[in-house]
């Protein structure tokens, strides 16, 4: 089948061996893909991350001299099943799926796997029991959004809010919407949103932020209210972020890293000492999470069309890779294989 591979350091499309589903497991056509800020900091940061995973017990780490087919963000359509399977879906039904293998060893991520492509390529398997069928006449491009929508709302669920908690949002990419719907939904207002870019400031507006702040001309921080905890969720991952936070942040804060940073980073933790901070790392969602995203989708609880902002075949990916640099243009690309 055809793919947009990462291959030599760099995207290109190739010819790759079909996926072939194993006893629990469901072929599936890739209808649409997003391309996530994570695949785009793996790009550049493959022999490092792969290095990481070799000291994470229980990661299998990717061989980078194989081909790597990324995409983690993706609705697709019942092809086929392998032996052992319910078949409770019929061919041709949408589906969405936590981008998870359960293997004996440990699971595998789809699209971060050499084994298990993601979903750009034409063609997936994934496993029966993770699957979901898309509900309400959901488009495939709104049911993709799933996966990204649920990264923020998890980050909101292991915030653990408390009443009178007052939340500022540090970037306005898709994470930080995404936790800013989480917010709304939560009813925890007022909803403070900070980003450098007019475009994403717009679309934190329209997620649900009350007030959203450009951070060349002030500071985010002034507008917490005392008297009340704070709750900063960075949603960034670069370098020197993170200390940014501690610096800025009131006493007693408690800061959620959603930002994935896949260097090094230096911290002086006297200023979360000093200031008594306490700070949440979060990663993905829980099955649980990942369906309810997919229901406030299909009940149009979610801007999902001011999210996605420009669509490619496979050919198109590796510009894609490049525009997604410049926030003004773009938020969400969607990957169609079938293009």
């Amino acid at each position: 089948m055809r793919a947009a591979v990462f291959r030599s350091g760099g995207m290109m499309v190739a010819e790759v061996p079909e996926p072939v589903p194993a006893a629990g497991q469901v072929l599936v056509k890739t209808l649409c893909c997003g391309i996530c800020g994570s695949d785009l900091h793996y790009a550049k940061h493959a022999v490092h991350m792969t290095e990481l995973s070799k000291r994470v017990p229980g990661r299998a780490p990717l061989d980078l001299s194989r081909d790597v087919v990324f995409g983690h963000e993706f609705c697709g359509e019942v092809l086929d099943y392998g032996p052992g399977t319910e078949r409770k879906l019929k061919a041709g039904t949408l589906v969405c799926s936590m981008p998870v293998i359960p293997q004996a060893e440990g699971h595998r991520t789809v699209g971060y796997s050499n084994d298990f492509p993601g979903g750009f390529g034409e063609r997936m398997v994934l496993a029966e029991s993770l699957l979901l069928a898309v509900p309400n006449g959901l488009s495939a491009e709104h049911a993709a959004l799933t996966e990204p929508l649920a990264v923020g709302i998890h980050a909101v669920e292991k915030a653990d809010l408390k009443e009178g908690d007052q939340p500022l949002v540090i970037g306005c990419g898709p994470v930080g919407l995404a936790a800013i719907v989480g917010l709304r939904l939560k009813g925890v207002h007022p909803i403070i949103a900070a980003d450098f870019s007019p475009k994403r400031r717009e679309l934190a507006a329209k997620m649900g932020a009350d007030i959203v702040i450009d951070p060349k001309k002030e500071s985010p921080y002034a507008k917490l209210a005392a008297g009340r905890r704070a709750v900063i969720f960075e949603c960034v991952g670069v370098p020197g972020l993170l200390q940014q936070v501690f610096e800025a942040a009131p006493k007693d804060a408690r800061v959620v890293v959603a930002g994935v940073c896949m260097e090094p980073d230096r911290i002086e933790p006297l200023f979360g000492i000093l200031k008594e901070l306490s700070v949440q790392f979060v990663l993905g969602y829980t099955p649980e999470e990942f369906a309810r995203c997919l229901r406030l989708l299909a009940e149009g609880q979610v801007e999902a069309d001011a999210l996605i902002t420009g669509k490619v075949g496979l050919d198109g990916v590796k510009g894609a890779f490049e525009e997604l640099a410049n926030p003004e243009r773009h938020t969400k690309i969607l990957v169609e294989p079938w293009r």
